[in-house]
């Protein structure tokens, strides 16, 4: 029987108004409306309260974070904390890239 514990499975969306409502409206109950430096301390409150394994950030929000905060995300696992691209932003980061940055492993040779 596999573990369970309180903090899998709980997603959070920090986002622009309407990526955070697209989430919402898919089922994501823990979907927030924040834009700049509002965001970002809606991030570090979700962060901090232990409840998610997996927060999702617009990556609007990486230019509101200091190095200190922009290291944590990086290499956080516990909870994984992804940048969701904006149609039109930067190049989506691939699964790979992800799995290295993040566990330092290489995937996919």
């Amino acid at each position: 029987m596999p573990l369970k514990d309180s903090f899998s499975g709980n997603i959070a969306i920090v986002a622009e108004r309407e990526i955070a409502l697209g989430f919402r409206l898919i089922g994501i109950e823990d979907s927030f409306i924040g834009t700049g430096e509002e965001g970002v301390r809606k991030f570090e409150e979700l962060y901090r309260s232990g409840k998610y394994s997996l927060i999702m950030l617009s990556e609007n929000l990486q230019r509101f974070m200091d190095r200190r905060m922009l290291n944590m995300v990086n290499m956080s696992t516990r909870p994984l904390v992804v940048f969701i691209p904006l149609p039109g932003g930067k190049e989506e980061e691939s699964v790979a890239e992800l799995a290295k940055r993040v566990l330092g492993v290489e995937i996919g040779r």
